[in-house]
């Protein structure tokens, strides 16, 4: 992988560690700020919002600047809002900060995983969105425990902080090892307007769906894992941490396996990983009040989880090369909605009084339909073998490397060279 890649998948580590670390944070946060737990889930929900809105929206707007200052805007722009949530004195300008500071990262994501992909052979591109997934798997492993920690013993407040001084030096990374490129000009660069094209073929709007589907059914149950932990399964607070380790260590390893197997048998690895994640799920709902067994599946559940998101990823890249800008944000806005939707729906259930319990089973039916959706990906024929529906230029503008002669400038001499109607094949 290029170094650059790497950096920005440092980078993601600070706005991975934001993203999730509410989920270790609830009863903290609630208390402080005297609001109830699903209340205090809906920040979670804000977050995703703002990923929603911002991805295709900063997409658009930085279209014609450099990528590199792009990236450091937004990466200030994210710290800054951090430090204004350490110092929000009530739930409004916390939610608001949280808005914000999701802004930012969505277009973080977005610019990012375009130049990513944009470095690396069409052949690696589940590889080099794995190593920016890796960022989140690690955030699970060390940031999210690490926020819960500090929110135990310094306060909630003290995680924000953290996270503000992580981010500034992702800022310093990125300045010193992402290239200077100018944006594309005159013929390079494609209209946002022929971009748009993407969105009236079916199989994008699939992807987006299968990708919305497994966020929720994830974010449903994790977004409450803290309470299940403590008032279900009758852990105590420091166990929380624990757990969080090891759902992030199972993520790590299934990025990393989901990143290698994705490039070659992209289906084959989505339906392992949603099938093992709903089983697992449904296995959590029958034995939360097991503290070992729950423990347990809460690791296994981040190394399924976590086996997907390169391929999902991917896919989306893939059925949507055609529009270099918006492909990324297609994809941020597709896993935020789910990440928008999980949290929400499992509120629901916790209010109607069915308890932490039913975020499991509702989140495994979540998923269950996500299994549905690749399964008709990869049976309808809606594109090329392993998941890459047609060539398209090089994203956000960057040249891609390791491609033949002929396909960076995506030519229609390298589209009609690349099979478009055969079966995916898992």
């Amino acid at each position: 992988m290029p170094t650059a890649v790497l950096v920005i998948g440092g980078a993601v580590f600070a706005l991975g560690t934001s993203e999730f670390m509410l989920s270790g944070l609830l009863p903290e946060v609630a208390d402080d700020l005297d609001v109830s737990i699903p209340t205090a889930g809906l920040l979670i929900s804000a977050f995703a919002i703002g990923m929603v809105v911002g991805a295709p929206v900063l997409a658009a707007a930085t279209q014609r600047l450099p990528r590199r200052s792009t990236l450091v805007v937004l990466l200030a722009v994210f710290g800054v809002s951090h430090l204004v949530g350490a110092l929000a004195p009530g739930y409004g300008l916390l939610f608001a900060s949280r808005v914000v500071s999701a802004l930012a990262c969505a277009g973080f994501w977005a610019v990012g995983a375009a130049v990513a992909v944009s470095l690396v052979p069409a052949g690696a591109r589940a590889r080099a969105l794995a190593v920016l997934l890796g960022g989140l798997s690690i955030a699970n492993i060390a940031g999210v425990p690490g926020g819960a920690l500090l929110g135990q013993h310094l306060g909630w407040r003290a995680a924000f902080w953290a996270v503000a001084l992580m981010t500034a030096l992702g800022l310093v990374g990125v300045l010193l090892f992402v290239p200077r490129v100018e944006p594309p000009s005159g013929d390079q660069r494609v209209p946002l307007r022929a971009e748009l094209v993407i969105y009236r073929d079916r199989a994008v709007w699939l992807a987006v769906a299968t990708t919305a589907l497994f966020a929720a059914g994830t974010f449903c149950f994790f977004s409450y894992l803290a309470p299940l932990l403590t008032d279900v399964t009758g852990l105590g607070e420091g166990w929380v941490p624990v757990v969080l380790v090891l759902y992030g260590c199972g993520a790590l390893i299934g990025t990393v396996v989901g990143g290698r197997l994705a490039d070659a048998h992209l289906f084959g690895t989505l339906y392992v990983g949603l099938a093992t994640a709903t089983a697992v799920l449904a296995l959590i709902a029958l034995l939360a009040h097991q503290p070992v067994a729950a423990v347990t599946l809460a690791g296994v559940l981040g190394l399924a989880a976590f086996l997907c998101g390169p391929g999902l990823n991917a896919r989306i890249f893939n059925v949507a090369t055609a529009a270099p800008t918006l492909a990324g944000a297609t994809t941020t806005a597709a896993f935020n909605t789910g990440n928008t939707v999980g949290p929400w729906a499992g509120g629901l259930v916790i209010d109607a009084g069915l308890g932490y319990v039913w975020t499991a089973w509702l989140g495994a039916l979540l998923l269950l339909a996500a299994l549905g959706g690749a399964w008709l990906q990869s049976r309808e024929g809606l594109a090329g073998r392993n998941g890459t529906r047609r060539a398209a230029p090089a994203a956000g503008g960057l040249p891609r490397r390791g491609l033949p002669p002929g396909e960076e400038d995506g030519s229609t001499a390298a589209r009609a060279g690349r099979g478009t109607g055969a079966s995916e094949q898992g």
